[in-house]
């Protein structure tokens, strides 16, 4: 794994080559910082003006995937015309395409009952939030006490537990939180795979350079799905040598010089 700016002038080269660039974000702590409420990641003025930029390049396609809903995904970004992935790939919104996975549509009454249950059981302890996503939930233990850490974690494996052994969800853990989703053979690897067949269909290429940037576990799936010439897993947070991301960023304010370093190198179309 290198840093990403000490291999830019052959970055640079590669991207000028390329007959067509589809960058994939995460979102949390990605484009934004982590911070303790889901609510409070908002998107920079800054970053979000890059963004807009690039998605009105000829020679890119702009993409966000996220954990989060794919509404909440959208209205969080709020940029017309590129793609839209929530809830780890099982919703795709974009040019061409709109997508729910049937399985995960099945799940909605069971995530919705757990999401009461969990609620409920984890009411008495200070900073637990339970995010709703409809076909997935999530709960953020950021703002726990230490010492209240293992206690949420029992009741979300105890909840949880039946379902899990019935096959009827699937649980999983990140960066203080977990993760409950639907036991579909989906995630966010499979969304980029799905993205960026689409643009090549859409642009009659045989390949394009496909990026994806993110800080957690589920990012992984999408950087073994690019470990090929002509993708790039970038993993934000420093070096990090289990990621199977090609190269590395330290923070969501490299993301941003690096949004900056793209649009030098594309033109920009004349109003």
């Amino acid at each position: 794994m290198e840093h990403l700016f000490k291999a830019w002038p052959s970055c640079v080269a590669a991207l000028r080559a390329a007959p067509h660039v589809l960058l994939l974000s995460d979102y949390d702590g990605t484009l934004t910082p982590i911070v303790g409420r889901p609510e409070d990641a908002r998107l920079s003025p800054a970053v979000r003006e890059k963004l807009r930029i690039l998605s009105q390049l000829g020679g890119v396609s702009l993409g966000v995937i996220s954990g989060r809903s794919l509404a909440e995904t959208r209205s969080m970004v709020g940029i017309d015309g590129i793609y839209y992935v929530g809830n780890h790939g099982l919703e795709i919104e974009g040019p061409g395409i709109s997508f729910i996975s049937p399985p995960a549509e099945l799940a909605r009454v069971t995530m919705k009952e757990l999401a009461a249950e969990l609620a409920e059981a984890l009411r008495g302890i200070t900073g637990v939030i339970v995010q709703d996503k409809t076909l997935s939930l999530s709960v953020h233990y950021r703002l726990v006490r230490p010492d209240d850490e293992k206690t949420v974690a029992g009741i979300v494996k105890k909840i949880t537990g039946p379902a899990v052994r019935e096959k009827k969800i699937k649980l999983f853990t990140g960066k203080k939180i977990w993760e409950i989703r639907p036991p579909v053979d989906w995630d966010k690897g499979k969304a980029v795979e799905t993205i960026r067949r689409r643009v090549m269909s859409a642009r009659h290429l045989d390949t394009v350079l496909t990026i994806y940037l993110g800080d957690d576990l589920t990012d992984e799936d999408a950087f073994r799905t690019l470990r090929s010439p002509e993708g790039w897993g970038i993993y934000i947070g420093g070096e990090k040598a289990d990621s199977a991301a090609k190269y590395y960023l330290e923070s969501p304010g490299e993301v941003e010089e690096l949004l900056t370093r793209m649009i030098e190198i594309f033109p920009v179309p004349a109003i």
